[in-house]
């Protein structure tokens, strides 16, 4: 694999978004091999035309580039780490970029244990959704060697609208835990602000096309975020606070967000994380 071209491009987790993005890899012309433990998330990637194998180390055995999308630390630490891995002796050369959301001290435990192998690891986790997934219009945050972000940066193009650098190892994930903090803060905000409204009666669709022109603007507003599950919110909230923890930084606003979206989810009887 040359320094500045990447030929195949492995994804580990062919889901909601991680198969709208691999589509995209393939229509710019790329070879994409794909993995999931799910047959179903399998028959729709080789209905797209994704070459799907059923072991993870012919992934990075093919691959130049392999990016995991995936929800959870300890998946992918097996993903990488465990029997017949990414990183089984068998493989070849590989980048392996992780998109999940993830915190910045587990990218540096990851790097740590591959340091002495012939693999890379850098953090990309990307925002903005599914629909922008398929559109091709996500936003990503790299973290890592800078060269590896120059060699990467044509396949990130064909799934984001902007991708940028934040940074060595780590950064990219700090850059969507701030991200997240924001959304989650907009949103229990925009809830309690709604929940006022109704109390005098103003009609909540009205206000919220008039608010997105006032200084109240915000992304959750606008996407009516408030109205969907927020699967992913505590989990975020949890990483956030658990590294801010260690950095000994106090974030008590972030510290009633959390709670605030706990509240949010039990009151619509929504599902938590198994694992965070």
């Amino acid at each position: 694999m040359s320094l500045s071209n990447i030929n195949t491009v492995g994804f580990v987790g062919l889901g909601k978004m991680g198969l709208p993005m691999a589509q995209n890899v393939l229509e710019a012309g790329y070879h994409v091999v794909g993995f999931d433990q799910d047959q179903a998330a399998r028959m729709r990637a080789v209905e797209c035309g994704i070459d799907v194998v059923e072991r993870l180390a012919e992934v990075s055995a093919q691959c130049d580039l392999v990016i995991i999308i995936v929800g959870f630390e300890s998946q992918i630490d097996s993903i990488i780490f465990g029997p017949d891995g990414l990183s089984s002796p068998s493989a070849s050369k590989s980048i392996f970029a992780i998109a999940s959301t993830v915190s910045p001290s587990f990218m540096v435990r990851t790097q740590e244990r591959l340091k002495e192998t012939k693999y890379s690891v850098v953090d990309i986790p990307v925002a903005r959704g599914e629909q922008p997934a398929r559109d091709g219009t996500l936003l990503l945050f790299f973290g890592g060697a800078p060269e590896i972000f120059d060699q990467c940066g044509p396949v990130f193009g064909t799934f984001c609208e902007k991708y940028e650098n934040l940074g060595p190892l780590g950064c990219g994930q700090v850059g969507k835990m701030v991200n997240n903090m924001i959304l989650w803060s907009c949103l229990v905000a925009n809830v309690e602000a709604f929940r006022i409204a109704e109390k005098f009666g103003v009609d909540q669709e009205l206000l919220r096309e008039i608010l997105t022109f006032s200084s109240a603007d915000n992304w959750a507003l606008r996407t009516k975020a408030d109205q969907r599950p927020a699967f992913w919110a505590e989990k975020d909230m949890m990483i956030l606070l658990s590294e801010a923890d260690k950095k000994r930084v106090s974030l008590p606003l972030s510290g009633a967000v959390k709670e605030a979206i706990k509240a949010f989810k039990i009151e619509r009887d929504l599902p938590f994380p198994e694992e965070v």
